[in-house]
Parts: structure tokens; C-alpha cells; sequence
């Protein structure tokens, strides 16, 4: 029996593995436009949740929004998927990818939405240029009732970096980027 469960384990690992990079069917120009579809879907639903989050955007030197999806399968955690990040100052998209693997006892899968802030032009070329990679994790839910309404509050996750997570069940005052990686999609980027 726990060879039929690791085994099963492993293949869906593997399906998530390989599947989990290839981000929007299509043709470039058409990845690109669910990529923009996805962003224009995520900043209304974030500016919505928390109302400030729109003025941090404009004064901000960038921002960059992903889907992600995890997946946990016993103790073998997993996150990949796709995103575009904005400067401010040249209008200028970058396409990116990012992917994170971990330990942590579970099972499911999660989607949810990333969307950092870049205070300064310096942290946002980091993140672009060099491939940003997130050592850190915090978890801590912010919901207040029934309705899924959150706590509006971005989490700081480096120097000029601010995090906003969406799930399901609206904000979440959560980072889960522990091991993640992120870097520019060279086949989207012009």
C-alpha cells in the first residue's frame, strides 16, 4: 500500500514538475496577452482588497504580478508559474517564470496570486536581472469573518521589496516564497 501511495505521490510530482513551466498556451503574442489578461485581473482584484495598494503601485519604481500554483503531496511541496514585471519609469514589460520546491507535511494544491511592489529601481532590476531568489517564509492568515475580507497589509520580502498574496479567499498576510525562484522567460521577452 505505501508503495502504490509513493508511487502515485511521485507521479503527480512529476506531472506538476514538468507541466508547471510551460505557463498560457498559444503562440508567443498569445502568452503574452493572458500573461497581460491575468496581470489587469489580479491588480483589480488586489486594488479592491486593499484600496492603498493602488497609490503604492504609481509611486512605486515597478511591480511584477504572478500566478502560481503549489502543490503538496505528504511531505514533497512544489510551486511554479508565470508572470510580467512592469516598470514605471520606461513602460517596459519583462516576462518571467519562477518555480520553488520544499519539505512540509500536507497534501493539496493551492492557486494564488503574487504581486510584488518595487520601491526603488535598483530592487526591481535585482529582481529582473539577477534572477531574485526568496529565502525566507512567513504564514500567517489575515481574514476577518465569513465574507473572506483580509487584512489589507503587504509583507516586506527584501530591501525595497513588497509582497501582496491573493488566494481563494481574498489577501492574505502570507509568504510563502520559501526556495522560490524567479527569472526572466527568454522566450516571451522581445
Amino acid at each position: 500500500m505505501r508503495q502504490k501511495i509513493s508511487a502515485m505521490a511521485t507521479g503527480l510530482l512529476a506531472v506538476f514538475f514538468l507541466t508547471g513551466f510551460l505557463g498560457p498556451d498559444g503562440t508567443p503574442e498569445e502568452q503574452r496577452a493572458a500573461i497581460q489578461k491575468m496581470r489587469s485581473e489580479t491588480l483589480t482584484q488586489l486594488h479592491q482588497l486593499a484600496s492603498q495598494s493602488k497609490g503604492e503601485i504609481q509611486k512605486a519604481a515597478g511591480y511584477a504580478v504572478f500566478s502560481n500554483t503549489g502543490i503538496n503531496v505528504f511531505v514533497v511541496s512544489s510551486a511554479n508559474g508565470y508572470g510580467v514585471a512592469h516598470n514605471n519609469k520606461t513602460g517596459k514589460d519583462t516576462y518571467m517564470k519562477m518555480y520553488s520546491g520544499g519539505v512540509g507535511v500536507g497534501m493539496g494544491v493551492k492557486d494564488f496570486r503574487g504581486i510584488f511592489i518595487f520601491s526603488t529601481q535598483d530592487a526591481m532590476n535585482g529582481f529582473i536581472n539577477e534572477g531574485w531568489a526568496a529565502g525566507g517564509q512567513a504564514d500567517a492568515a489575515a481574514k476577518g469573518g465569513d465574507t473572506g475580507a483580509a487584512t489589507a497589509a503587504a509583507l516586506d520580502v527584501g530591501p525595497g521589496i513588497k509582497l501582496y498574496q491573493i488566494t481563494e479567499n481574498g489577501l492574505a498576510l502570507q509568504a510563502t516564497i520559501q526556495g522560490t525562484k524567479y527569472w526572466k522567460n527568454d522566450e516571451l521577452n522581445e
